[in-house]
């Protein structure tokens, strides 16, 4: 399995082998369940959708209903896809967890980054400022974004005041700390995007596996 759905825990500090002190994010990975499976005779591709979390049936689609159903699952709050490992065999109903990144030693995590709303090119986009002093009364603006005759416009991709966050982000490389089984929890070093609570796709580092 090349990842699975998690939920973001929360941060701690642990001591890891050597002793020394490092900053780690939780996160549940699982129970994740095998709601079905893609095959390349049928789809072209191998993969496997999991869900994760139970959802009251009120709230609902029959759609969805009818697909957890048929794969005689509990109804699942989060459906996402996943590729499976070539040598891997799987069917609905199957449970997974945590085993699965035992022997992993680094892994991206994907998630939604905090929703800013509405802000300025300072907190946006880092910009300076202008200056502070009491003559001056362009403080925290953007300062000049047109041109003159020729082209007459403003370019695209200039850099705004304008929403920010809510975007999904892929953290990469970050070092397993512990991973504890029996919990379904593992311990990555650093920070990962979301708020606590968030829904994360925890996968085996694409970039540290082909650098060895």
């Amino acid at each position: 399995m090349q990842a699975l759905i998690g939920k973001k825990i929360g941060m701690t500090q642990v001591y890891d082998a050597q002793g020394s002190h490092v900053p780690v994010t939780a996160l549940l990975v699982g129970p994740c369940v095998v709601v079905q499976l893609k095959t390349v005779a049928k789809e072209g591709y191998a993969a496997a959708q999991l869900g994760f979390g139970e959802r009251r049936v009120k709230n609902a689609g029959k759609a969805q209903e009818g697909h957890c159903k048929k794969a005689g699952v509990t109804l699942q709050r989060t459906l996402r896809e996943v590729k499976l490992d070539a040598d891997e065999t799987l069917k609905p109903g199957d449970v997974v967890g945590a085993a699965q990144f035992k022997d992993v030693k680094f892994v991206d995590v994907v998630g939604i980054t905090k929703g800013r709303g509405f802000q300025g090119v300072v907190k946006r986009h880092d910009f300076r400022g202008g200056p502070a002093a009491h003559g001056h009364t362009s403080h925290r603006r953007p300062g000049s974004i047109g041109n003159r005759t020729w082209p007459s416009r403003v370019f695209k991709n200039r850099r705004m005041p304008g929403h920010m966050g809510f975007v999904q982000v892929t953290t990469q490389n970050l070092r397993v700390v512990q991973v504890r089984e029996e919990d379904n929890v593992i311990l990555v070093r650093g920070a990962v995007p979301g708020p606590t609570g968030s829904i994360l796709l925890v996968r085996k580092a694409i970039k540290k596996a082909a650098t060895k």
